[in-house]
């Protein structure tokens, strides 16, 4: 009776993990942000890597996404900008 259980629970699990995947292939993926900043883990924590315009194919890990403001400051900070995506052209940066 318990083996009879355990095999529909797991049936019923299969199941709804399939539908949830079928729904989620269904939604429209959110829009990239359009800054983000990249970050280096070190024995210090973590540390900026590199300012990205969002959507960027060469950006690192898990970057975070940031506002025009905070891009600009990252960017006056020492902060530097992808040699790809160059977002310092994107926010008119003079270099």
């Amino acid at each position: 009776m318990q083996a009879r259980d355990l095999d529909r629970t797991r049936r019923w699990i299969e199941a709804e993990r399939q539908r949830a995947a079928e729904e989620a292939a269904r939604r429209p993926l959110p829009p990239p942000p359009d800054w983000v900043i990249a970050y280096q883990r070190t024995g210090r924590g973590p540390t900026p890597q590199g300012v990205h315009v969002g959507g960027c194919s060469m950006t690192p890990g898990l970057p975070k996404a940031i506002t025009r403001d905070q891009a600009l400051r990252a960017l006056a900070g020492g902060i530097p900008a992808c040699d790809f995506c160059r977002p310092d052209r994107e926010l008119q940066v003079l270099e």
